[in-house]
């Protein structure tokens, strides 16, 4: 399962230097590479390119700290590191507009163990500030993977083999001990 960031649903539209009406294709491909040279500096780039430049640099600070954010909170549970959607701006530079991060939504071996696996996969996919329908997909189903650990864990809290009691009696009640030996410890 992933958790995808911000998705590349809000990307920013531009026109390509090279759908521009220009007076030959050599005069495009003289332009696209003049933009690229000059992308350090911002020169030779209309207002609207600059302004669309500036938002896609925006947006790509936006969705790597989305990400990173992820992977702080998911650490030990993060199956592959950060993957971006990446859109080319009027610069030729390339600027992150989505990304998504794996982690590991396997249950653990014991319920106490899926119960602490289901929370920390929770706190990953919501820890961004503003959390994606995708996050808040995935958070869902960790409280749901955690009810199903909590509801293993009240079942198997009852019998007579499981916690201090259980291990004080040694299962006497499985055995067919007599009834007036047994501690119901949720009462």
């Amino acid at each position: 399962m992933s958790v995808s960031a911000l998705g590349s649903a809000q990307a920013f539209a531009y026109s390509p230097l090279s759908a521009r009406p220009t007076a030959s294709a050599g005069v495009a491909e003289a332009g696209a590479t003049s933009a690229r040279g000059a992308a350090a500096s911002g020169a030779g780039l209309s207002e609207a390119d600059l302004k669309i430049v500036s938002e896609l640099k925006a947006r790509d600070r936006v969705v790597r700290a989305h990400e990173m954010a992820h992977m702080a909170a998911g650490a030990g549970i993060v199956t592959r590191g950060a993957s971006f959607s990446y859109q080319t701006g009027p610069d030729g530079q390339r600027y992150a507009v989505g990304g998504e991060v794996g982690i590991n939504t396997s249950p653990g071996r014991t319920p106490e163990e899926t119960l602490a696996k289901a929370d920390q996969i929770r706190a990953a996919a919501l820890a961004p500030a503003d959390p994606s329908s995708q996050d808040l997909r995935v958070a869902a189903e960790a409280a749901q993977m955690a009810a199903e650990a909590r509801q293993e864990l009240a079942a198997t809290a009852g019998s007579p083999e499981s916690g201090r009691v259980g291990a004080a009696y040694g299962g006497a009640a499985a055995a067919g001990a007599p009834a007036g030996r047994q501690v119901d410890v949720w009462a």
